[in-house]
């Protein structure tokens, strides 16, 4: 101990009487002993270090700091004061390696300098190759254009459901910003569904080639959609007849949302799948095979694409004709789902659907 203080001591001293060079070449002297036996040191030998570097940048130029931070940034046992007085440098060229290499720097530091630093501080956070839910809120409530957009860009940014619904529902929202958000393969299906509302039809039309390629859930239910066979029905389920009770009801005008339900009252499936899908102008295959996913997406999607009001889909997904029942708690999620899908955009996702079927016999 007598040693450490002595050479503290001695450091004080040069840095009183020292030059600016001779400072700076300690610095880098110090750090390259640091550097070359840092996987050896134990806590109590990286403390000392910490003391020493962190005297010896009280009086060193923006340069020498500047290369410090470079040289630690990336070292995961780096003296933890000095990486913290680095951080919080309002020199950007000081602070910025750390900010976006550290791993000495939590969560709970990182939000503290994002509310308190610059939008270069808050840029050089956003590069960092994982952010929790919380730090990239904070960036978000905080951040402009460019620190949002890099953001939505780093596949390592953890984002929110509430992080996610505000960037996406916000009026000044540009399109290239929701289409790195649309790209993003962990936003939520529902959000992304609202998403694709706000985009234009070749954005929307790129986000959906890429989600059904990409994005396991929706590639998962048009898989579904496209693939599984219903390979039995219940002896009673007669499509063909119920093909002609629908197409005649359509051609007397009959057909509605109203008859729709009341096929659902009666417990008659092959009546309400057909109407459903007469009234979304898609093959009864289809339909019956997206209803066979067993999710509430497609029952929600077509709905709106056949123009029903809420209660007529509220009173679907609590009958569980065509599919599970939903809980009260699920239903007032979806009915915000379904207000913001808009009629065109859930055509879209129809005919999208309906385009990746696979060849079959109604």
């Amino acid at each position: 101990m007598y040693h450490h203080r002595s050479l503290i001591s001695e450091l004080e001293d040069a840095i009183r009487r020292g030059s600016e060079a001779k400072r700076v070449e300690t610095l880098k002297r110090i750090t390259d002993l640091f550097l070359g036996a840092n996987e050896q040191l134990t806590e109590e030998q990286i403390l000392v270090f910490d003391q020493v570097l962190c005297h010896l940048m009280t009086r060193i130029d923006l340069t020498a700091l500047a290369e410090l931070s470079e040289r630690l940034a990336p070292i995961h046992n780096a003296p933890l004061k000095v990486v913290h007085t680095l951080a919080h440098d309002d020199e950007i060229a000081v602070a910025g390696p750390v900010l976006s290499l550290s791993d000495r720097l939590t969560t709970p530091d990182l939000v503290e300098i994002a509310m308190a630093k610059s939008q270069a501080h808050l840029l050089a956070i956003s590069n960092r190759s994982t952010l929790s839910e919380a730090l990239t809120e904070a960036l978000v409530e905080r951040g402009d254009k460019d620190v949002v957009s890099k953001l939505a860009a780093n596949a390592g940014a953890h984002f929110s459901e509430k992080t996610y619904s505000y960037l996406i529902d916000q009026s000044e929202a540009d399109e290239s910003l929701l289409e790195k958000l649309g790209l993003r393969l962990d936003i939520p299906l529902n959000i992304f569904l609202r998403l694709l509302e706000r985009v234009t039809e070749a954005v929307r039309t790129r986000l959906l080639a890429f989600a059904q390629d990409k994005r396991d859930d929706l590639k998962d239910m048009l898989a579904r959609i496209s693939n599984d066979v219903i390979e039995t029905e219940a002896p009673d389920l007669d499509f063909d007849a119920a093909h002609r009770v629908v197409h005649l009801m359509r051609q007397q005008g009959e057909l509605n949302e109203f008859a729709l339900l009341e096929f659902a009252k009666k417990r008659q499936y092959a009546p309400t799948v057909t109407a459903l899908a007469t009234l979304c102008a898609i093959p009864i295959d289809v339909m019956k095979q997206m209803l066979s996913d067993g999710r509430s997406e497609p029952l929600l999607v077509s709905c709106k694409a056949a123009g029903l009001a809420w209660p007529t889909l509220r009173a679907l997904l609590q009958d569980g004709l065509l599919g599970r029942p939903s809980s009260e708690d699920e239903l007032k999620n979806l009915k915000g789902d379904y207000t913001k899908l808009s009629p065109a955009t859930a055509k879209k996702l129809v005919e999208f659907w309906s385009e990746h079927q696979l060849p079959q016999h109604r």
